[in-house]
């Protein structure tokens, strides 16, 4: 029975990457209109990627500021010099948090609406519509999703590096925890800007599997609207899994 049940959850598993990758060869046919490609992915850079800038630059802000608090105050020995605040706030910056996990937050916000979208779109018949039409709905619902985040992401990593770099001095000027020129110290010590394309790249892989992995459950929605929630939640759960898994395999070939 244990043995049946293993066979079964790796069918399907193999059934869902296989849909998947057909998905994704509708997605990417050529355009038929380029023009309205274009409205479309003008559309999906002020819904998906503009309007999460005002999150980005708060989360990264706070957690800047509660990175360098807790490294003040959890490294306390005399043989540490000060600047090490500013360097591991950077590093910490730099390699993970602008780039992994603001992706996994924007999974939750991003990834949320595209699965949503879809969903509610393919139970209200939409999609059969267009489909009528003639139009390859797939190229033209999903194509310019995935292009507008993998084009806006990385923009995003650069404004939580600076958000996040400045709620670290912000600590420093408002909290009086450390002198600023240490920090600043630090920040600068032994800078390596290849950190900041590691952060950039890997935002494009990771932008990539939250537009494509989202609106893939969403695209595939069958039923109604209990089913678009449960595609909205499978989609948030899967981009987790496939971020993190990529992090480990990109940290790993990046930084080796």
């Amino acid at each position: 029975m244990y043995i049946c049940s293993k066979y079964t959850f790796m069918f399907r598993a193999f059934k869902t990457v296989g849909k998947y990758i057909l998905l994704m060869k509708r997605a990417f046919a050529r355009p038929e209109r380029v023009y309205m490609y274009f409205k479309q992915f003008i559309k999906e850079v002020d819904q998906l990627g503009v309007s999460s800038i005002g999150i980005v630059l708060l989360i990264s802000f706070f957690i800047g500021a509660v990175i360098t608090l807790q490294i003040k105050y959890n490294i306390k020995s005399p043989w540490m010099p000060r600047w090490t605040v500013g360097y591991v706030t950077r590093e910490i910056m730099l390699l993970e948090f602008s780039s992994s996990i603001m992706c996994l937050i924007l999974a939750g916000k991003v990834g949320s609406n595209i699965a949503s979208e879809l969903g509610t779109m393919r139970v209200t018949q939409q999609i059969d519509a267009l489909e009528t039409m003639g139009i390859n709905s797939a190229s033209y619902l999903i194509l310019p999703k995935i292009i507008s985040l993998v084009t806006f992401i990385p923009i995003l990593v650069t404004f939580s590096i600076f958000a996040g770099i400045i709620g670290a001095f912000a600590t420093c000027w408002m909290g009086g925890i450390m002198m600023a020129t240490d920090l600043e110290y630090g920040l600068q010590y032994v800078f390596q800007d290849w950190f900041v394309w590691c952060g950039i790249i890997k935002s494009l892989f990771f932008a990539f599997i939250i537009a494509s992995v989202s609106a893939f459950f969403g695209y595939t929605v069958e039923g109604g609207s209990i089913e678009v929630g449960k595609a909205s939640t499978n989609s948030v759960v899967s981009n987790s899994v496939l971020i993190l898994f990529a992090d480990l395999i990109l940290s790993k070939l990046l930084t080796s």
